[in-house]
């Protein structure tokens, strides 16, 4: 990624996700990266610091901008001291970007209840507790922004059973738009960011060993046959959607959505 401008100069941004399950370009990665290239301060999180290496690395020269930090964002204690390390850290929060998420694959009969409850907390849960947490700072400066990666599988039907990702991701869009109205007076906006079929390191890591037996060739291929574009995006993709919705260009957008799918539900097929 390159620093296209200094939008961010004398912001604070909390990045969720801002590791990734292998090398490449995943969401929360590239938007931690970006937001400390366009000039914010970045308190970026991960349960496995480990995987926070490789975003440092890629930030470059900006890594300086970026606090790592390891949280589990399902554990409410955890997502509070998350909150106030970064207040202790940099003094403020502008900017939250909740990025934690994946899927399992079945539906209701298939599902086991641990797996449903799982998803639940992963993908929606952790949702409600970092806005839980850091909307209190928010409410107290009057200002700040709020952007939700979801899905396009929170929807439509994307290609698989995946019950529980699918409800939990429509969850967290329509939570957005709850929240963006409630917090409206007090001058914060709240977004979501509804990724499609993007060629992320989760591809390779895990989703293929759900959908395709370990063959990421045969899997990506599938991915791609549904996307009118042609090509599929990354990481990087998202993260410039993340960018613009936190950023003062986007002062009089609130309680919506941008799709970044190629085109793919748009399709009727």
């Amino acid at each position: 990624m390159q620093p296209r401008s200094n939008r961010f100069d004398g912001k604070v941004a909390i990045v969720t996700g801002a590791g990734c399950v292998g090398p490449g370009w995943g969401n929360g990665r590239a938007a931690a990266v970006g937001f400390a290239l366009e000039g914010a301060r970045v308190f970026a999180v991960d349960r496995d610091p480990a995987r926070l290496q490789e975003t440092l690395e890629r930030a470059g020269a900006a890594r300086a901008a970026i606090q790592t930090f390891a949280c589990d964002v399902t554990d409410s204690a955890a997502v509070a001291g998350m909150a106030q390390a970064c207040l202790a850290a940099f003094g403020r929060i502008d900017i939250l970007v909740n990025n934690v998420g994946g899927s399992a694959k079945g539906g209701p009969v298939e599902m086991s209840e641990e797996v449903w409850d799982s998803q639940v907390d992963f993908n929606l849960k952790s949702v409600f507790l970092t806005c839980k947490h850091v909307l209190p700072a928010m409410i107290a400066q009057k200002s700040g922004a709020i952007v939700n990666v979801a899905s396009t599988s929170g929807q439509r039907w994307t290609g698989s059973a995946q019950v529980a990702y699918a409800a939990t991701k429509a969850g967290v869009i329509h939570l957005s738009k709850v929240v963006a109205v409630q917090h409206a007076p007090d001058g914060i906006r709240v977004n979501c960011v509804v990724p499609g079929q993007l060629h992320t390191p989760m591809v390779e890591f895990r989703l293929a060993g759900q959908r395709s037996g370990g063959d990421v060739e045969a899997l990506l291929a599938e991915r791609q046959k549904r996307i009118p574009l042609g090509f599929m995006g990354d990481g990087r993709d998202t993260a410039h959607a993340v960018l613009f919705l936190a950023s003062d260009e986007a002062r009089f957008v609130t309680g919506t959505e941008i799709v970044v799918d190629g085109g793919m539900t748009a399709r009727c097929d």
